[in-house]
């Protein structure tokens, strides 16, 4: 995601296609001379502010929601391979070649929709959704009454503590563990993972 910072920074981009960002991204880090090991899941939300249109492409279980009136009228779509095994970009050892799964940039799924003004746009890992589900983050969301940075950036810690808090309640009955349990597990708890949430809000557009 640095590369992607970095290709959107230096304009090398076109808002439309946030798989493309991702696929130059992707053929950097395979390019590079030194060797990167490693997988990640990955979703990128470019927001046209001239037309107030989000452009997106998600790939695996991370993913973002789209909020208005309390309510979400837009989400991503989580891709799994199978339970608990999600899509990923991956660059494996030369020894683990054609064994490590690796998805292609291309199989993102793409969206792109108008948004209106006071809409809030949450991104977030796979961390806070197999530990929160929509009315948990909702509520958190209902508290969000401006949109400065100070409460937003309140706003989006605060969901990301209590997603860490469940993580580790060994007795919760998380989103993650009611998948579990819909694919013959017997699973309770919360799901320990990294949790990164970021929190935007549509404004008017002032050049």
């Amino acid at each position: 995601m640095r590369t992607c910072e970095r290709l959107v920074k230096e304009g090398r981009f076109v808002p439309s296609n946030p798989i493309g960002i991702l696929t130059t991204s992707y053929c950097e880090l395979l390019q590079n001379k030194v060797p990167l090991l490693g997988s990640s899941t990955a979703c990128i939300v470019v927001l046209d502010r001239t037309s107030h249109r989000l452009h997106t492409a998600n790939l695996g279980d991370s993913g973002f929601l789209v909020v208005r009136g309390g309510e979400v009228v837009h989400r991503s779509d989580e891709q799994q391979h199978y339970f608990n095994t999600p899509f990923q970009l991956s660059i494996a050892p030369p020894e683990a070649e054609g064994v490590v799964l690796s998805d292609s940039p291309d199989a993102a799924d793409s969206t792109s929709f108008d948004v209106q003004l006071g809409d809030i746009i949450l991104t977030a890992t796979d961390g806070l959704f197999d530990n929160m589900p929509d009315y948990m983050i909702l509520q958190e969301l209902k508290k969000l009454k401006n949109s400065n940075y100070e409460s937003i950036q309140q706003t989006a810690r605060s969901i990301a503590e209590q997603a860490h808090e469940l993580a580790y309640d060994p007795n919760y009955m998380s989103p993650f563990a009611q998948f579990a349990c819909d694919n013959g597990l017997n699973v309770r708890g919360g799901k320990p993972d990294d949790i990164t949430v970021l929190l935007s809000i549509v404004a008017e557009y002032t050049d």
